[in-house]
């Protein structure tokens, strides 16, 4: 029986020794690792699936004529179509990357006004930092509310505005945008790759490079009209990148 058992965890052995030796394998141990310790770092989750996402953005880039990683990123998420768009430049023009589904993302056309109200902002951000511990795998934190979120707050008498917008992974969302994890992942290398401060966001209501600016509702402030003209100008650059 003791020379069963002994045989018995020496093939195990052998079997976890093979799936250790595949990169996947790698990755899961390295994922395994990461949970035990309790929280993991950004190099964790790089090391976990950083070399698998840059290889599912490379064909995107090769095609593109960009070298990766690139010098700007700007990442354009459009509401109506349920699109965000991923165009990046190394030298010279920008240039069409990648276009990801968005898979869950809540509230109407129109700006995001106050704390609860379910709407995803709309106006050019930075990101923030990154969240490898996202309870929606992983996320980017969207730098909202902005300079002009926070003056138009104070002139129309708005207080709390509200926070914590993140594109992350899976399908659900309230205010944030959700991308499924496979995207999240390859986002969130590019964005380490790339340095957070070379990476733009525009969240618009619809593609505003082909569709005029909507004229703001009733229950809308009036400024949603220069904010659309400002992102319509922001867009112009990216109109021919593909």
């Amino acid at each position: 029986m003791r020379r069963a058992v002994l045989l018995s965890m020496l093939l195990a052995g052998v079997l976890l020794g093979a799936i250790l030796a595949t990169s996947t394998g790698r990755n899961l141990a390295w994922a395994a690792y990461t949970r035990l310790r309790g929280r993991a770092s950004v190099d964790d989750r790089l090391e976990e699936f950083g070399s698998a996402a840059r290889e599912r953005l490379r064909p995107g880039f090769e095609a593109a004529g960009v070298s990766y990683p690139p010098t700007e990123v700007a990442l354009v998420a459009l509401k109506e179509e349920r699109r965000l768009e991923v165009h990046a430049r190394a030298d010279g023009a920008w240039r069409l990357v990648r276009v990801i589904t968005i898979q869950g993302a809540s509230g109407a056309l129109g700006p995001k006004l106050t704390e609860g109200d379910g709407q995803v902002p709309e106006g050019v951000y930075r990101i923030e930092s990154l969240n490898p511990n996202s309870r929606y795998h992983v996320a980017l934190r969207v730098a909202y509310p902005n300079e002009h979120d926070r003056a138009r707050g104070l002139a129309d008498g708005r207080g709390d505005l509200g926070g914590d917008i993140m594109i992350h992974g899976g399908r659900l969302s309230i205010g944030c945008i959700a991308v499924g994890d496979p995207a999240a992942e390859e986002l969130f290398t590019l964005a380490a790759d790339v340095g957070l401060e070379h990476v733009e966001l525009l969240i618009a209501p619809c593609d505003l490079r082909t569709n005029p600016p909507a004229t703001p509702l009733p229950t809308e402030p009036a400024w949603v009209s220069e904010l659309y003209a400002d992102l319509v100008a922001r867009l112009d650059p990216l109109r021919d990148s593909g």
